[in-house]
């Protein structure tokens, strides 16, 4: 099983005219009835069992999740990339899909991860943003996750309510999830198979072994895991063991190859630009505090001309020699001490942004760039926050304000538009986007410069965000490069000015 968490370049292949090409890529989407139904933990075993089968393995993600695809990526050795169908449209989704089915290789097999529940999406009347609104872009079969604790024959009542609800969604297995015994298994199998007329192809034990520690903003990521839980491989491979034992792998793949031929997009994004001119050199910020990156937005910087070198606000004591800086989200909270702590790095990083060094940053990012942070605000409550201490740390500077953490809670697509021109785009660009985050910013100067003005979301104050100083942006926005088509151009563009 490979190790590596994966960052690295991609290859850059000039996309061909294919209007009326197809290509036929064995897939399957696992969904669930709800949140909390075992996706995460069935896909994190189905991938790696598919690996030791020595499938080549290409995992998605329904949404905008990094943590899940942190797991994807560490497993199958591969780049994990999110599709969402509210940020994008079907020719963008189409593109992401194919694409990287080619961009690490041939693939065998296409996994895809849903999100919620199978047709939670962003209105009640559509599927708009859903996981059925995905499978049916990518005309894909869908295995039904049931967390079948407790019921047996209703099981089939569910199973038969998502099957009728939208017809075109194809149901084509189901995993039942959290089985007690024998007994359990046997009746709900039964029961599904004969009233839905579909297979039940995986029957998950409760188990404990299933389970992955979670915090405020879901899994731990596979990076931290990694490098901090002593027993990573073990759970790991526990988890596969289960799921080679519970579903039936040899049907899953039967399904998968069931798919139809799927059109490639009308056109790509992932074209790559040629100018004569030195490649830039962007630094982007990696370690255990900073890891929400979308590898769409990494590739499509380089195919936009920046060659990516990554750095460790942690562990390494200065800034590399970079034309600009990416700071994604992440846990900067829990590792507040350490970051504090790294002194000459955060000086290095104050001056580059004082001398206009172009940086930008994304909601952990942009609380490390403020003055402070603290932890363990009193009476802001515990909403399943990690452990942290009632503490307050030095950061950057490079921004103003203070970082709170604590109840607030902000989960929420956010649309803006630019009110200035930016390193990540002109004025007048407009994006839609996504925010998460359990911060807030304050103690913010009555000159404080906003380059986004948000039609939805919360931002940083009063609908504002992208917190602006010199040629430095922090903003809670999380941007996806194949939404928001300007970002890597614009942010090149301005690096290599």
């Amino acid at each position: 099983m490979p190790h590596n968490w994966i960052m690295g370049p991609y290859h850059m292949t000039q996309a061909k005219p294919n209007q009326k090409e197809k290509t036929a890529i064995p897939r399957v989407l696992l969904a669930a009835d709800r949140s909390s139904s075992g996706k995460t933990t069935i896909t994190i075993g189905l991938l790696a069992a598919l690996i030791t089968r020595g499938y080549n393995v290409q995992p998605f993600k329904v949404g905008l999740d990094y943590i899940d695809t942190s797991y994807h990526s560490e497993i199958t050795g591969r780049r994990a990339r999110n599709i969402d169908g509210y940020l994008m449209d079907k020719n963008a989704v189409l593109d992401v899909f194919t694409h990287a089915c080619e961009a690490d290789g041939s693939t065998d097999i296409a996994i895809i991860e849903g999100v919620r529940g199978l047709f939670e999406g962003f209105e009640s009347f559509t599927d708009l943003g859903s996981t059925a609104q995905v499978a049916k872009q990518l005309d894909c079969p869908v295995i039904f996750i049931i967390n079948a604790r407790s019921i047996t024959r209703s099981a089939a009542a569910i199973v038969n309510g998502y099957k009728s609800f939208d017809t075109d969604v194809n149901i084509a297995g189901v995993i039942l999830n959290n089985v007690g015994g024998g007994r359990h298994a046997k009746k709900a199998k039964e029961a599904i198979e004969h009233y839905t007329g579909l297979p039940v192809i995986g029957i998950i034990p409760r188990d404990n072994s299933m389970q992955i520690s979670m915090r405020h903003l879901g899994l731990v990521p596979a990076l931290e895991g990694r490098r901090r839980v002593e027993d990573f491989n073990e759970r790991i491979g526990a988890i596969e063991n289960i799921i080679t034992k519970g579903i039936d792998i040899d049907r899953l793949i039967e399904i998968a190859n069931s798919a139809r031929p799927l059109e490639k997009p009308k056109e790509s994004i992932f074209v790559p630009r040629s100018f004569k001119e030195k490649r830039p050199t962007i630094g982007v910020a990696l370690d255990e505090a900073f890891n929400f990156y979308y590898h769409d937005n990494i590739e499509l910087l380089e195919l936009a001309g920046a060659d990516i070198k990554y750095f460790s606000p942690i562990h390494d004591t200065h800034l590399p020699d970079v034309d600009g800086l990416y700071i994604g989200g992440g846990y900067p909270e829990l590792f507040a001490a350490e970051l504090e702590a790294n002194v000459s790095m955060r000086n290095d990083i104050k001056e580059a942004s004082a001398a206009g060094l172009p940086i930008y940053a994304e909601c952990g990012g942009l609380m490390y760039l403020t003055g402070k942070l603290t932890t363990g605000v009193k009476g802001k409550g515990t909403y399943h926050m990690a452990d942290m201490p009632e503490s307050t740390y030095e950061m950057v500077g490079a921004l103003p304000g203070h970082s709170l953490m604590g109840y607030t809670r902000v989960v929420s697509y956010n649309i803006g538009t630019l009110e200035m021109d930016t390193v990540i785009g002109k004025i007048g660009n407009s994006f839609k986007g996504h925010e998460f985050h359990h911060s807030e910013i304050v103690d913010l100067p009555s000159d404080a410069r906003f380059a986004i003005k948000l039609s939805r979301g919360t931002g940083i104050i009063d609908g504002w965000d992208g917190l602006t100083v010199n040629n430095t942006i922090g903003s809670y926005a999380h941007l996806h490069g194949v939404s928001y088509k300007e970002f890597a151009e614009s942010f090149v563009d301005c690096v290599r000015g």
